[in-house]
């Protein structure tokens, strides 16, 4: 390894601080081997799905090491949760640099080991490299859906119900307050939507319900609208979105009663790692008993129509401007 890592060899390194996190799983060889062994249950598909995080584009430079490591674990759970499968295991590749000491990579270690006893995964195996640029990590997580089962966005309807989880918003406004491109408010409003941008919650147990409910899903990492039209172009509908029917957090709503503008980065900021998810109408009446069985509130916020794209509207009927769908990707 490189001088990032104190001259610790890549095998001490294993060895010390990663294998612990795949014991549990023998199919993991405690990271001995050169690869790892695992089956499915005859009735379930297996569901893999993996991300990539690059310091100064997708975390703050100076985030802390435990933050970088479970917003790392949590927004790959979050995609296992949009496809309604549950997280079994998890390869991590990471390519540090100088700054990555002994003591950064004890604090990572540790976190991963936190959220992996949290959410029931465990670490199977991976890579790490050293590099003079800025630390790169990526993480793929495997998990499985009973066959035939795992929600696709392709499945929503004319007529469908728009859902969403939780609160939408919170994570850009967090962004937005963390980097002072907004102005500063209340302690614990700003404690409360910065904690939601650095710590997303993945909606693991929500997702697994959602399976017999939901035509379609996804989770909302590039923005509100940016993502239900993700839904729509794979589905050939459209959707409507009310603007007031967008469930706040009462931190953003401070924000947002400050300055309406802020409704901006509400469509289109990304970052939350909620679910967007529609629903047959007949289902609605089960939404309440979800939301209690899973504890996460959740809302509906628009329909699907016939015809292409996303539009917004207000309470009066009238056509909200919107500037910016969300994150488009190169």
């Amino acid at each position: 390894m490189s001088s990032g890592t104190d001259n610790a060899s890549e095998f001490d390194l294993i060895r010390t601080l990663f294998a612990p996190l795949a014991v549990g799983f023998e199919g993991a060889f405690e990271l001995g081997d050169d690869a790892a062994v695992f089956s499915c249950s005859p009735s379930s598909e297996l569901v893999v799905t993996k991300d990539a995080m690059v310091a100064g584009v997708h975390f703050l430079e100076d985030d802390f090491a435990d933050n970088i490591a479970r917003k790392l674990i949590r927004t790959n759970l979050s995609d296992m949760a949009a496809m309604g499968a549950t997280p079994r295991h998890y390869l991590l590749a990471i390519a540090l640099n100088e700054r990555c000491n002994e003591q950064w990579l004890k604090t990572f270690a540790k976190a991963l080991h936190d959220d992996q006893s949290t959410f029931g995964v465990h670490l199977i195996g991976g890579d790490t490299v050293s590099t003079n640029g800025p630390l790169t990590l990526s993480l793929t997580m495997m998990g499985e859906v009973p066959r035939g089962k795992a929600l696709r966005r392709n499945g929503a309807s004319a007529g469908d119900l728009l859902c969403v989880s939780g609160t939408i918003g919170d994570a850009a406004l967090g962004l937005a307050l963390a980097t002072g491109n907004i102005p500063t408010v209340s302690a614990d409003d700003t404690e409360f939507l910065t904690s939601r941008y650095f710590l997303p919650e993945p909606r693991v147990e929500l997702g697994e319900k959602l399976v017999e409910m939901a035509t379609a899903c996804l989770d909302i990492s590039d923005g509100l609208l940016a993502d239900i039209n993700h839904i729509c172009e794979q589905s050939h509908v459209a959707a409507e979105v009310l603007s007031d029917a967008i469930p706040l957090s009462k931190s953003a709503q401070a924000l947002v009663k400050r300055d309406e503008k802020l409704w901006q980065l509400i469509f289109g900021g990304g970052d939350d790692y909620e679910l967007a998810f529609t629903i047959p109408p007949s289902s609605r009446d089960q939404l309440e008993w979800l939301s209690t069985e899973t504890g996460v509130p959740l809302s509906v916020i628009g329909t699907v129509i016939a015809g292409e794209g996303v539009k917004v509207f207000s309470k009066d009927g009238s056509e909200v401007a919107v500037k910016s769908m969300g994150w488009q990707h190169r």
